[in-house]
């Protein structure tokens, strides 16, 4: 049936899509910076998941990942780019070394990954990598500047890797979550403690928002639904390139079509006067 290899496993839609794998008869790397949150997984499936130790920022720590996960399973079938965090906090606001973090563990550590799967891929002339975005992609808050960029850089990275990797039989699919009842609010933001006066109604309100909602509450994803959405789409002939997950991100989606359209129509005249000699 094929190993994956999934970072951020510890909770959230990297746990779930673990756990769904693993009920489903799959290998599993499953990896995260503490491995030993990911002991039940062995204990309930020794045959079919290993534990491995990864921090996406550390290109050693990748080398050894993928190789222990190679040995472990002979060879990895699907790659999964989970692991990240939201930066909340006005451009302004954020250091560099907070801007620069968010796109090490978002962006850069996710092109290391792929870079170092990509050539036993290659040479087998099949595989898939899975690259989590964020609906912030489509559409960004305030406050949440930065954990979009990281989210639109991914995005448009996996655009080129899709058209360089598909003719030697490699898939690549983006997933754009929205909202999901997991520990996401409470373990994965890294609030920015320097507060300007002026975009306390904008960023400044979007720093307090916390809160975690119950699972099953209105409008937030089942992550095992998630994963089983997963799963299908990129076991398709041909997955799609972005696949929304859930009906947050489908109506986000929607306004973003919409709203560029409108914004095409109403600047038309404008646009064309580029055109004129």
């Amino acid at each position: 049936m094929g190993a994956w290899l999934i970072t951020g496993c510890s909770s959230g839609l990297g746990r779930a899509l673990a756990e769904t794998l693993l009920e489903k008869g799959y290998d599993v790397a499953a990896t995260a910076r503490n491995p030993e949150k990911l002991a039940d997984l062995v204990d309930a499936y020794p045959d079919h998941c290993a534990a491995i130790q990864l921090d996406v920022t550390d290109r050693t720590s990748i080398d050894e990942a993928v190789a222990a996960a190679t040995e472990a399973f002979g060879s990895l079938d699907v790659v999964v780019n989970n692991a990240g965090y939201c930066l909340r906090g006005a451009v302004e606001e954020c250091t560099p070394e907070e801007i620069q973090a968010q796109f090490d563990t978002n962006f850069f550590g996710p092109v290391a990954l792929i870079q170092r799967v990509l050539p036993a891929m290659r040479e087998a002339r099949k595989g898939a990598i899975i690259n989590y975005s964020s609906i912030a992609a489509l559409n960004t808050s305030a406050g949440s500047a930065f954990y979009g960029a990281s989210k639109a850089a991914i995005e448009a990275m996996s655009d080129g890797l899709r058209d360089e990797v598909s003719p030697l039989g490699i898939k690549v699919m983006i997933v754009e979550p929205g909202p999901f009842a997991t520990d996401f609010y409470n373990r994965s933001l890294n609030v920015n403690e320097n507060d300007i006066s002026d975009y306390a109604a904008t960023a400044g309100a979007r720093k307090a928002r916390q809160e975690e909602p119950g699972k099953g509450a209105s409008g937030w994803g089942s992550t095992h639904g998630a994963a089983e959405a997963v799963i299908a789409a990129i076991e398709a002939d041909e997955p799609p390139l972005r696949l929304l997950l859930g009906e947050v991100a489908i109506q986000s989606a929607e306004r973003l079509i919409a709203t560029k359209q409108a914004e095409i129509d109403e600047w038309r005249d404008v646009i064309l006067m580029s055109d004129n000699a």
